[in-house]
Parts: C-alpha cells; structure tokens; sequence
C-alpha cells in the first residue's frame, strides 16, 4: 500500500507543471500554494467559461450545468473504476505469495507516472488531484486484492 514517503513527497513536489495561460495556473503543479484567506464577497459568476467540450461548446454557463457535467464524469469514472478492479482480480491470480501482492516500487511509478501525464491531459489535470486520486486507487486496491488472495487460498484449502 502506498503511504506518503519521503520519496512520493519529493515527486510530488520535483515534477513542474508546463505553463498555464490563466490565473489559476499555480494551482496545477506541486505542492500548491498557500493561500491567505480572503473574505471580500464577489459578483457571481465570476470569471468567464475556462474550457470547451468535447463537442466544441464553451462551458460553464450555470453551477447546474457545471454539476451535470461533473454527474457524467462521475459515472464514466466508476464504470472505469469497476473494470480497473476487475484487472486487479486478475492481477492476484499471478501472485505465489501475499507478500506480493503489494509492490511499494510499482506504486509509487504509477502514481509518479500519473503526475507526470497530468499536463499532457485536456483539459489538463492539476499534479495534485492526479497524484492523490492514484495514491487513493492504490491505497483501495491493494486491499481488495489481499482479500481475493486470502479468499482463494481459504477457498482452496491452501
């Protein structure tokens, strides 16, 4: 299972992020900022739409078209999810022992991997969302396939 080690801590915080044209971008690399907080109330919306869809329409307009938007990606991740849980299942089938189940080294490529691909995404992924969100996967993953290697070996009689 992958913890926040020295050594993620120093992927997280070596990787640059290119270059974004807005006033948000400081917020896509690691670590992010730190920010004092600001009490001024604003005129909302602020701000002008940021990115365009897939078929080319700017969005957002409105906090519920913003929220549907987030509902659809929401079920593609878990679909994505669930087919990603089901190679791990297969993944245990290939391990002689529980002890391999985890591979710390293979964890912290994923999740480096992941940052580092985070910029090159459209519309681009902050470090900080892609490293946290696979650190998360991992840490639900392994888990789960220790437990599917126990249930097989209980099963089985080993």
């Amino acid at each position: 299972m992958i913890l926040a080690t020295p050594y993620l801590a120093f992927i997280l915080t070596s990787l640059s992020s290119i270059a974004k044209a807005d006033f948000a971008s400081r917020c896509y690399s690691s670590p992010l900022p730190i920010l004092t907080p600001n009490t001024e109330n604003r005129t909302i919306p602020w701000g002008t739409p940021s990115f365009t869809l897939p078929n080319r329409t700017v969005c957002c307009y409105s906090l519920t078209q913003v929220r549907d938007g987030i509902d659809e990606v929401d079920d593609q991740l878990l679909a994505l999810l669930a087919q990603r849980a089901a190679y791990v299942r297969e993944a245990t089938r290939f391990k002689a022992t529980l002890n391999t189940v985890d591979v710390p080294a293979r964890d912290a490529q994923v999740v480096a991997e992941a940052i580092a691909a985070a910029n090159s995404t459209t519309p681009p992924l902050p470090e900080v969302v892609a490293g946290a969100v696979f650190m998360a996967i991992l840490n639900s993953s392994v888990p789960f396939e220790e437990c599917v290697f126990e249930a097989f070996e209980a099963e089985e009689g080993c």
